[in-house]
């Protein structure tokens, strides 16, 4: 499975910025006056910042993927100094992502490397970007036990969303909610239609939307399900979409990544009507529960 990725050349960078406002994963900043790409974990090879890049210092990969590795990324980043480092450490804190920032803290150790010095707090907020910050909604177990569902007609916790964000585009395939998860893969309009959405489908899954007639680039989207299945190992993926001809592409593109990871995960196949009915459930996959 090929990836893309943003690479900067730093001797043509001029550290001008304009390149910063248009990465939506929040994986570019200005260290040490030069454009950085500080994880490539969230990096989502989409390419918006090239277009701003007065000097031609950016360009786009392709690359042979493998599952994201902490401490290859690491060997990068610490060459590139201190205030590198801890842009990346930052970022991996306010995306949430702790087993990587344990790795990244293991490797600092081995190499006696003290960010503590250059003023990296744990619990410090650094990064703002909370649009695509990924975040795991961790709900105490006795309180969601008591908590209302969406269909109880009380007044409480209605909702079974458990990460942010949630638009494929913004997500990261890697992010820890994913690992071993049940994915649920649902057209934008779903949800909208179905007034029980959330205690039918979405209780215990992690979500991705989409619209397959409406979204640009989805040849994104195939490699971000693909990653999912073949790198964070995701247990199932459910497909819900509408009964328009156009949804049919949701479908389309969750079999391709399938095909195109190479590992048989079971694809469960929802159709809704209009009005928010059920029409047909159908699994497709050797390993289907």
């Amino acid at each position: 499975m090929k990836r893309k990725i943003v690479e900067i050349d730093e001797e043509l960078c001029n550290g001008c910025g304009l390149c910063i406002p248009n990465c939506q994963e929040g994986a570019l900043q200005i260290i040490d006056d030069k454009a950085r790409l500080i994880s490539d974990l969230f990096c989502d090879g989409l390419g918006a910042c090239i277009g701003h890049c007065p000097e031609g210092a950016i360009t786009i990969l392709e690359r042979e993927a493998e599952p994201y590795n902490e401490r290859k990324v690491m060997e990068l980043i610490v060459p590139k100094g201190k205030n590198t480092i801890l842009a990346h450490l930052e970022h991996l804190r306010d995306h949430n992502e702790v087993d990587f920032l344990n790795a990244a803290n293991q490797y600092l150790k081995e190499h006696d490397i003290d960010m503590s010095k250059e003023g990296f707090e744990l619990r410090k907020p650094a990064c703002g970007c909370m649009g695509s910050m990924a975040m795991d909604f961790n709900i105490d177990q006795e309180e969601a036990n008591e908590a209302p569902t969406a269909d109880s007609g009380n007044p409480g916790r209605l909702s079974e969303l458990t990460q942010w964000p949630v638009q494929l585009h913004l997500l990261n395939p890697q992010a820890s909610y994913f690992r071993n998860a049940d994915v649920m893969l649902t057209a934008d309009c779903v949800p909208f239609a179905m007034s029980n959405f959330h205690a039918r489908f979405l209780k215990g899954k992690s979500l991705a939307i989409a619209c397959p007639k409406l979204d640009t680039n989805k040849e994104s989207y195939v490699e971000k399900l693909a990653s999912m299945i073949a790198d964070s190992r995701i247990n199932s993926l459910s497909v819900i979409m509408m009964e328009v001809p156009c949804c049919g592409g949701l479908l389309a593109m969750a079999e391709m990544a399938r095909q195109q990871a190479g590992r048989n995960v079971p694809i469960k196949w929802i159709t809704v009507s209009i009005k928010g009915e059920v029409l047909e459930e159908e699994w497709k996959g050797l390993s289907a529960k």
